[in-house]
């Protein structure tokens, strides 16, 4: 499916149907989730500010590798998955979250970041007010677009809109993982948990409730591997190559953040994400059918294994 970064209407496309899943079931997720994403923008897209509507869609499209919404499918895929549509619009309000994070942290005063997924950061692209903007209105319209999605489940609801706001906000989301990064001292594994593990960890529960599941134990999965992402990271951030990473390295010693090679060593952080990838296996609470979720670990692993 093409994917246009130019502002405009859009006809509205409605998520695929289990009836239409190809043999292959990591396409048909990325099939759900740029779908999912293309109807959370279409509403009121054609009455946006034109270079709004153009830095939004030049933040979520094309996309990194959609772990995020991914994680959240493959919980409510081995949850049963009852109400796709509700699980795609909790995809989608992830992974809207996920790239609104990334334009603030690329901004001028975070970052000050050149690149993001191989082409340039979107306040490069469109100018710094404007990317401020876009990474609010992603924000806003992934609370929009999940509550717009529970219209039809009005009892989960209130539950979705808290993991979500949880996994985002203070004290233990990644916006309070950002905000440890302006501290003069910070526990290194509470800003991992903070600042990557809270958002994986909110896909993982997001999928769960969507599919009428209790989030307890998928929380721990999502937490887990959330933080061996992190530690990949750093490791990322110190031995990696801007080129395959797709946005500069080295920040970390740059902007004095926390990172696991720097606390730890690079053999013990590679042992580090190690354990927690093993950890996250071991978490998988009992459900109907665990093979979606061991896919998506084993893809989560060897993709943070390609970029080191």
């Amino acid at each position: 499916m093409e994917i246009q970064t130019t502002a405009g209407p859009r006809t509205h496309r409605t998520p695929p149907t289990s009836a239409e899943a190809p043999s292959n079931p990591a396409l048909f997720q990325v099939t759900r989730i740029e779908r999912a994403l293309l109807s959370a923008l279409q509403p009121g897209e054609g009455h946006t500010p034109p270079r709004l509507a153009g830095a939004v869609r030049h933040a979520l499209f094309p996309g990194g590798g959609r772990l995020r919404p991914k994680l959240c499918l493959a919980v409510a895929t081995a949850c049963g998955d009852p109400d796709p549509h509700l699980a795609d619009a909790a995809a989608a309000a992830i992974e809207m979250m996920h790239c609104a994070s990334l334009v603030h942290d690329d901004l001028p005063c975070f970052d000050a970041a050149d690149t993001r997924r191989g082409q340039p950061t979107v306040h490069r692209a469109f100018g710094e007010s404007t990317a401020v903007l876009a990474g609010d209105h992603l924000i806003v319209l992934a609370f929009e677009h999940i509550a717009r999605a529970a219209a039809d489940a009005p009892r989960k609801l209130p539950h979705l809109v808290s993991l979500l706001a949880r996994g985002v906000g203070a004290p233990f989301g990644l916006i309070a993982g950002q905000a440890w990064e302006s501290e003069p001292r910070v526990d290194a594994s509470l800003y991992r948990r903070a600042k990557t593990g809270a958002l994986f960890e909110a896909a993982a529960a997001l999928g769960a409730v969507a599919a009428g599941a209790s989030p307890q134990g998928w929380s721990v999965v999502g937490a887990r591997i959330g933080e061996a992402y992190q530690v990949a990271d750093d490791i990322l951030d110190v031995a990696g190559d801007p080129g395959r990473a797709g946005k500069p390295v080295g920040q970390d010693a740059t902007h004095g953040r926390p990172n696991a090679v720097h606390e730890h060593g690079f053999q013990e952080a590679c042992w580090l994400f190690e354990r927690l990838v093993r950890d996250a296996g071991d978490a998988i609470p009992p459900c109907a059918d665990p093979e979606p979720i061991r896919a998506w670990l084993r893809e989560a692993e060897r993709r943070a294994r390609s970029l080191l």
